[in-house]
């Protein structure tokens, strides 16, 4: 069943891997929707941190079959659910949803319409909008991965959180505390710290001119059960040392220069891909009471290639990008 739908629309493409100058406002066909697919008009796409490697092609090798010309970059976003695959059973026409089409060789998010997988797409939880939950297919579900999967954060446990006031770590921080952890938050800058501080971190430290070493010690004396590090990584190092014996650390993979954490100390690399658990994970802790997503900022789809060279500068929270 579906509503009406385009035989075109407009995306914000390249015909080319390269720099921002080959990313450009193309009109090409609406994505066809696959047995196990809904086709989503797009309201709101999530600019990432990692977006520009996808446009400079270095990504490219993790699309299957490989990459097709005009290439849709954007791998999150959320909208309207306007046709569903004839073995889609949880989702119909109507719904607002939110979700990630990471590497898909149909294209992504930077359109007016994205076909994704039925699985790799919920609901928007109750509370927020649609802006607000484009930013949680990627970011939302690196966070939750990281804590819960690779991570095992319990109730109690005491969280080294480095790169806090990013999309994905102001993201972190709420699901963490939700979790029942107590989060050292190490963010960036005095606006970083401020925002960690509202979204009730347990300890705030500044990376760029905090005395790390000792908000760590005070934190935890007898070592953090886990980190979470999602910035920089030879920045954490220091910091890693105070992980106690048997503790682990991740990170996703992206973060450059990776980390290195100490002897006796699990230390894994992950990717954040979507599954119905995680999906519906992070629906059930946002769901739980007020939650806040920072939007840095908002562009409009025309402004696609700005939007990836910004989201580079410091920021805090997440950009997104408004479609329709």
């Amino acid at each position: 069943m579906a509503s009406s739908i385009p035989d075109k629309m407009k995306a914000a493409a390249l015909d080319t891997f390269g720099g921002p100058e080959v990313l450009g406002i193309k009109s090409i066909s609406v994505p066809a929707c696959g047995d196990d697919e809904i086709l989503i008009r797009v309201a709101v796409a999530g600019i990432g941190v990692w977006d520009h490697l996808e446009r400079e092609g270095e990504m490219k090798d993790m699309v299957p079959g490989g990459p097709r010309f005009p290439y849709v970059p954007g791998t999150d976003g959320a909208g309207e659910v306007i046709a569903v695959g004839k073995n889609v059973r949880d989702r119909k026409v109507g719904d607002t949803v939110y979700g990630t089409a990471f590497m898909s060789p149909k294209g992504g998010f930077y359109a007016e319409y994205v076909a994704v997988k039925a699985e790799h797409a919920a609901k928007v939880p109750k509370g927020l909008t649609v802006e607000e939950a484009a930013a949680l297919g990627g970011d939302g579900v690196t966070a939750i991965q990281g804590l819960e999967d690779h991570l095992q954060l319990e109730s109690g446990q005491k969280l080294l959180l480095f790169g806090a006031s990013g999309g994905l770590g102001h993201l972190a921080l709420q699901l963490a505390r939700r979790m029942g952890a107590k989060v050292l938050a190490v963010a960036s800058g005095e606006d970083g710290v401020e925002l960690v501080r509202r979204l009730g971190a347990d300890a705030v430290v500044d990376g760029k001119q905090g005395d790390l070493e000792k908000a760590c010690r005070d934190f935890a004396p007898e070592g953090f059960d886990a980190a979470l590090v999602l910035a920089r990584g030879d920045a954490a190092e220091p910091l890693l040392r105070h992980v106690r014996k048997g503790g682990r650390i991740a990170y996703p993979n992206g973060v450059e220069p990776a980390p290195k954490g100490p002897e006796g100390v699990q230390t894994k690399a992950y990717d954040g891909l979507p599954n119905p658990k995680s999906l519906e994970r992070i629906n059930e802790l946002i769901e739980a009471g007020p939650f806040h997503m920072e939007i840095g900022r908002v562009y409009a789809l025309e402004e696609a290639a700005k939007a990836q060279q910004e989201v580079l500068k410091h920021h805090l929270g997440k950009f997104v990008m408004r479609i329709n």
